[in-house]
């Protein structure tokens, strides 16, 4: 059982939603973004999405995007990234760990290498934005024997012809994405997803967990009510930005982290 998987059946046994978090890794500074990572599970988080910077990130929005570029001119690599995953992971043995971000630096770094490193770094699960299904034994099928969960995003757009293909070699969860179009783009409506929950919940057993255009603790809970979890990213990444501190953002992401598990 992966943590993930551990996480969600306490999840389960408590009656709670999951609340993930999203932040780019190495924004605005390593030693920054390092303190906000390791304060996240204090904070209510229940799994951390890991922003992996890349320069060509075409699935978000202008706030996500200005943190990759932070991180990436703060000297932020994959290597730096797992670095900070290795770090955190000192302190916390449980909290999960997905890694987000795009193929291409992973590709660069090879796939059998990225796979052992981020393992031996504490890594549970990748999101890669750009690797669709039926390139699946490009990263997808390789992860999941070396005991990490592949995630994928389902859409608006997916229908049910193209749903069964996406939950294929899909474990830890699904991450439903709530809107069409890119991250911080517009708000996520509570009567809108859910009817599209039930619809992926049909074909699978896996969490369902929705994210984009959640931006306040009653957003969170809002959708929360509906799936299985909510992910929060450009909000709190928004605030790094307006450069809160380490403290500041935290307290931002607990009442995001209340809104959830009050659902």
């Amino acid at each position: 059982m992966s943590r993930i998987d551990a996480k969600f059946a306490a999840l389960a046994a408590d009656g709670r939603k999951a609340f993930v978090s999203y932040v780019m890794a190495g924004d605005p500074d390593y030693d920054t973004s390092l303190a906000i990572v390791k304060g996240l599970p204090a904070a209510g988080v229940d799994i951390i999405e890991l922003g992996l910077p890349f320069t060509d990130p075409m699935a978000d929005g202008p706030t996500i995007q200005l943190a990759g570029q932070r991180a990436l001119e703060a000297g932020m690599t994959l290597a730096r990234t797992l670095e900070l995953a290795t770090e955190f992971r000192k302190g916390d043995d449980t909290t999960p760990i997905v890694l987000m971000g795009y193929y291409n630096p992973i590709y660069s770094r090879g796939v059998d290498r990225f796979l052992e490193d981020a393992k031996a770094a504490g890594i549970d699960g990748l999101i890669v934005v750009d690797l669709p299904p039926e390139e699946d034994a490009e990263l997808c099928l390789p992860a999941q024997a070396a005991g990490l969960n592949f995630i994928r995003l389902a859409t608006p757009t997916t229908d049910d012809k193209r749903l069964p293909k996406v939950l294929t070699n899909t474990s830890g969860f699904v991450y439903y994405v709530s809107i069409t179009g890119i991250t911080g783009a517009a708000e996520a409506v509570a009567d809108d997803v859910g009817p599209e929950v039930a619809r992926i919940k049909a074909q699978t057993d896996l969490p369902i967990i929705v994210g984009f255009g959640i931006n306040t603790p009653e957003k969170s809970r809002a959708i929360a009510s509906v799936a299985d979890g909510a992910v929060v990213g450009s909000a709190i990444v928004g605030q790094i930005a307006a450069g809160k501190s380490p403290e500041e953002v935290l307290r931002f992401v607990k009442s995001l982290a209340d809104g959830a598990h009050s659902a």
